[in-house]
């Protein structure tokens, strides 16, 4: 057995030489063809953010406004009637409620970004009052997004 063990190793040695070689010149090959390749795929990113983002703008602006109104909807009343546990979802349907009957509507929708700020401290404890764009279209509908001044 000792005589196998010497030539095992002088014949594994050999080639693990060769796999680090190999893989130097790999990486290096590799190194030159990704910056060859990365500013392609910046490029690429770029241009669907930018598209997305012109798209979402144009979404808002497609909008044929008739009526904005900004309000400032008081929530306090939530906390007094509703059982910890359902005060945020009470909350979003007080504001869609609140802007409805304001505006005259009965198609209300609520932003993501509305939502997620009645909802940013959790199921227990929505915000006391909350500031609200409300744009209405030419079909009556109603969307809510964030007043921008906050």
């Amino acid at each position: 057995m000792s005589n196998s063990e010497p030539k095992e190793e002088t014949v594994t040695e050999p080639p693990e030489e060769e796999v680090k070689e190999a893989p130097a010149e790999a990486e290096a090959e590799e190194v030159q063809a990704e910056e060859v390749a990365e500013p392609e795929a910046e490029e690429a990113a770029e241009t669907p953010a930018a598209a997305a983002a012109e798209e979402a703008a144009e979404g808002e602006e497609e909008i044929e406004v008739v009526e904005e109104k900004v309000y400032t909807i008081p929530l306090r009343h939530v906390y007094a009637v509703t059982p910890r546990g359902r005060r945020a979802p009470r909350a979003v349907r007080d504001v869609r409620n609140y802007v409805a009957r304001h505006m005259k509507s009965e198609e209300v929708s609520v932003s993501n970004e509305i939502n997620s700020a009645i909802w940013s401290r959790s199921i227990n404890k929505p915000p006391r009052k909350i500031t609200v764009r409300a744009v209405k279209d030419k079909e009556g509908k109603v969307i809510i997004y964030p007043a921008k001044g906050t």
